[in-house]
């Protein structure tokens, strides 16, 4: 997420936070009755592209298409790392030079009875950038799921995404992952994106998103995402809205 490049601030979020794989411990039994055991250590690697690349609802990619690629590790103990990639625009739009962004994250992943929880810290990088005020952000999240129902907060550790005294920012995230079987699902989300020291940049986000399994590591979703952000601050250079409510379509394929 991005406002435009007025005097109250450079540039403000990008960067979409990529859940990682959940390691399970393995569990012996009859290859007749039980499935089969999880490896102890495990590796993927993921390619995608979207038609725009939204992050806490606010267009990192001028409202334009984008493409991502990622890996992700995780072990049984429930530890896990990655990194993912994907190209930007919202940088360049605030004056600097950096058309892509860069994540490392990692953390750990486990459950209580019948709560699972996932805490862990999150590195957003955009090389040579060459802003006023660094966006570059590392926040620490942590969140807990019963059933369908998943909330999650992050709290920025340096300011946020270029946005001066903004250290201490924090965002609330409220979700759900309906099945609706046959690689089928529906996630209903609703964020509140806190800047602190800058109420005018505070704002919230929504989505509906629709998300199809094919198989083999093909998945493709349809999403309807919007935000109530000041709708002058959160502009391209061209004067357009980058928290506007529209449809974003999107293709992955993980292996």
């Amino acid at each position: 997420m991005h406002p435009s490049s007025s005097p109250l601030i450079s540039a403000l979020l990008a960067a979409g936070l990529l859940g990682a794989s959940l390691g399970a411990s393995a569990q012996t039994a009859e290859p007749s009755t039980a499935a089969a055991a999880k490896p102890e250590h495990s590796l993927s690697f993921n390619l995608g592209a979207v038609s725009d690349y939204r992050y806490r609802g606010i267009s990192q990619s001028r409202l334009d298409p984008a493409i991502s690629a990622g890996a992700d590790y995780s072990h049984a103990s429930g530890l896990y790392l990655g990194t993912w990639l994907s190209s930007i625009r919202w940088i360049k739009d605030g004056g600097g030079d950096a058309p892509m962004e860069w994540d490392v994250y990692g953390g750990y992943k486990g459950s209580a009875g019948p709560l699972g929880y996932d805490v862990g810290l999150l590195r957003y990088q955009y090389p040579s950038a060459r802003l006023a005020v660094s966006p570059n952000t590392t926040e620490i999240y942590g969140a807990l799921t019963y059933e369908m129902v998943t909330l999650k907060y992050s709290h920025a550790l340096t300011n946020l995404f270029g946005v001066a005294d903004s250290k201490g920012s924090g965002y609330l995230d409220l979700s759900a992952n309906l099945d609706l079987g046959e690689g089928w699902s529906v996630v209903p989300h609703v964020g509140r994106q806190g800047v602190r020291h800058n109420g005018a940049l505070a704002y919230t986000d929504y989505a509906l998103t629709l998300n199809k399994d094919f198989g083999n590591g093909l998945s493709a979703s349809a999403a309807v995402v919007g935000t109530n952000a000041d709708k002058a601050l959160y502009v391209t250079p061209s004067g357009r809205f980058t928290g506007r409510t529209a449809l974003v379509l999107g293709i992955k394929y993980s292996f």
